[in-house]
Formats: structure tokens, C-alpha cells, sequence
């Protein structure tokens, strides 16, 4: 069996700002085109100098996102990170809260947070390569 990858940014001076990790996502993950419902969030630094960074799941290996939900909709995945049991969802936030990189966002229509899943999808769509899928090596 192959090892779980988890999401990484090692390119992050490449980034251009064209958010197509985050339209990627929204699309294909949550059947939304808004960025807003994007697991992975690109922002800008700000400044005369502007740059990028992405706000994303680290892959915990003890998320604490799963051990503050009461309902057991977010689980240990093996590897790193965490499957998402929606329909398990209180929406209670906790999760947003116990995310110690606030990689965890809330749709406030669904009343469900937005978790990352690990699946990829959004490094598939980056022009360049500035995401990656890797195995966690430590």
C-alpha cells in the first residue's frame, strides 16, 4: 500500500495570486465556485512588496481538529490530516477553534467547516507547482 501524502507548499516564492488551487477546490471538493468554500486559502502578505502564502492543512498526525469534535465527524487519517464524516457535523466549530494554523474555515450557509482532505485536487490545478502532495518525512 502506498504512503498517505499530505499537502505541502514548498513553492510559495512562485506563487502568482491566480487562486486557481482555491477555484480548484471549491469546485470539485464542494460544488461551489467561490474560493471562499476552499479548503486551501492564498492571501497576500500585503505591502509594497507583496508576496503570497497559503493557508493550509499541516496533516497532523494527532490533529487536534478530530479530538475536539464531539461528534466524531473528523477522524484520524492515516498518515496525516483527517477524513471528514459530514454527515456526522454538529457545525458546533470546535474544530475551527482547535486548529492551531486556523487551516479549518466555516460555511456559514451549510453550517459545516471547510477541512482539507488531503485529496490533491488543488496541487493538479496549480500552474506552478508551487503545491505539492509529498509523504510526510518526520
Amino acid at each position: 500500500m502506498a504512503e498517505a501524502k499530505i499537502l505541502k507548499a514548498p513553492g510559495m516564492a512562485k506563487c502568482i495570486g491566480c487562486y486557481s488551487c482555491m477555484l480548484a477546490c471549491a469546485r470539485v471538493i464542494h460544488n461551489d465556485y467561490s474560493p471562499r468554500r476552499s479548503a486551501i486559502q492564498i492571501r497576500s502578505t500585503g505591502g509594497l512588496q507583496s508576496s503570497f502564502l497559503a493557508v493550509i492543512c499541516r496533516g497532523c498526525l494527532k490533529p487536534a481538529c478530530a479530538e475536539a469534535c464531539p461528534a466524531e465527524a473528523l477522524v484520524e487519517r492515516p498518515g496525516g490530516g483527517v477524513i471528514f464524516k459530514k454527515d456526522l457535523c454538529t457545525g458546533c466549530r470546535k474544530c475551527v477553534a482547535a486548529c492551531s494554523v486556523e487551516a479549518i474555515f466555516f460555511d456559514e450557509d451549510e453550517k459545516k467547516p471547510i477541512v482539507c482532505i488531503q485529496c490533491g485536487t488543488c496541487t493538479r490545478y496549480c500552474p506552478h507547482q508551487v503545491i505539492t502532495m509529498e509523504v510526510r518525512n518526520d
